[in-house]
């Protein structure tokens, strides 16, 4: 450890030891309400006023007379437990000022991070900490790396070639995507994203993962989302091989099927809370133009191939996609900021989801030698 950090953790214990002697002489793990309500008063002018505001939710909230203490550290940390969600929860009836959007003299910026707030979020006061929490550090790079880079970067500069629709002799002869004879291969069920069936199949899925994953990952962060939409694709490939086995697949569908439908689902479940505009016709535009997607799937997969033998790619990524968004993607947009591991839902899907994964793994290995399909030839 160099000097520099050595006397800095240093400072940073001398500076904990001190506020524990402050607020918490006996080391019981909590301060009294009036010391914190002493605190505010002398020290609120300096606080963010949304912050400010969320502090007096949490003294009034609670009726023991104390606070616990770790629950104060985290929140001038910026970060909240399980515990000061629910007393903020408790006191937001007690929560007077006006609401972030009735604010005004905002810059561009700080209208997109409120537009984003009223987007995803149902809580006017998780609204509020969003808002003066984020600060695009880092940004969603995870949503607009795997759109650009994956879908753009490898078919225009590796392939020649910006969208390689169903006639095209390279469409199945490249590593990428679903094929069922190749299903040893582990890496085509998640590279199989990287290549899409036309022009609207791109198009689309294109559009749907940047207005709606951009958002959702500015909010909840690339490692949540990144988990759904990979979760999403993955199902997705599994589902081919276990109940459509004789098919392809490509196209990023699971993935933007899992973060669509949660947050439609988020919406649908929150549906008083969430103040975004248009919010009927939007997701009645949303579920229009995942049906067309969806019923051109099934129309393409049922059309006589455009290169025999081997069928047109399956649509069963698309229903992969959706269960886990209504499922674990549920549940990761309805808790902000919170443990996922203190929620039993959580646990519940997650066991689901790889009892799922298991069990399509065993059924790749051994169902198709015992069924005696007939297979497509290889690419």
């Amino acid at each position: 450890i160099s000097p520099g950090t050595s006397l800095l953790m240093t400072l940073v214990y001398v500076l904990r030891m001190v506020c524990c002697c402050l607020f918490d002489p006996d080391n019981t793990g909590y301060i009294s309400t009036e010391k914190f309500r002493s605190l505010l008063q002398r020290h609120g002018s300096e606080l963010d006023p949304h912050k400010l505001e969320v502090l007096l939710a949490l003294a009034d909230s609670n009726s023991e007379g104390r606070i616990c203490y770790q629950d104060f550290v985290n929140l001038m940390s910026n970060k909240r437990s399980n515990s000061f969600r629910q007393a903020i929860l408790q006191g937001n009836r007690r929560l007077c000022s006006k609401a972030l959007l009735e604010e005004t003299g905002l810059s561009l910026s700080q209208r997109l991070i409120r537009h984003v707030a009223y987007e995803t979020l149902p809580r006017e006061i998780d609204r509020k900490w969003y808002y003066d929490s984020y600060t695009c550090c880092p940004p969603p790079w995870f949503m607009i790396t795997i759109t650009i880079v994956a879908f753009f970067l490898y078919n225009g500069v590796v392939l020649d070639r910006y969208v390689l629709q169903v006639s095209h002799p390279l469409y199945l002869k490249n590593a990428l995507l679903y094929h069922p004879q190749l299903r040893a291969q582990a890496w085509r069920y998640l590279t199989y994203i990287f290549m899409h069936a036309g022009i609207e199949h791109l198009g689309l899925n294109v559009v749907l993962q940047l207005l709606v994953g951009v958002p959702l990952e500015m909010v909840h962060g690339a490692a949540r989302i990144s988990f759904v939409y990979i979760a999403g694709v993955v199902a997705g490939s599994l589902a081919v091989s276990v109940a459509d086995m004789t098919a392809p697949v490509v196209g990023s569908s699971g993935g933007v099927y899992a973060l669509v439908s949660a947050h439609l689902a988020n919406i649908v479940m929150n549906w008083s809370g969430m103040k975004c505009q248009f919010k009927l016709l939007r997701m009645a535009v949303a579920l229009i133009c995942m049906s067309f997607e969806f019923g051109r799937a099934v129309w393409l997969r049922f059309h006589p191939s455009a290169y025999p033998p081997c069928p047109h790619p399956s649509f069963m990524a698309h229903l992969g996609g959706v269960m886990v968004g209504i499922t674990l993607g549920v549940i990761i947009l309805r808790n902000y900021e919170q443990r996922l591991q203190d929620q039993t839902l959580w646990w519940i899907f997650l066991s689901i989801y790889v009892i799922f994964v298991l069990f399509a793994i065993f059924w790749n290995i051994f169902a198709y030698s015992l069924l005696d399909l007939k297979l497509p030839p290889p690419p």
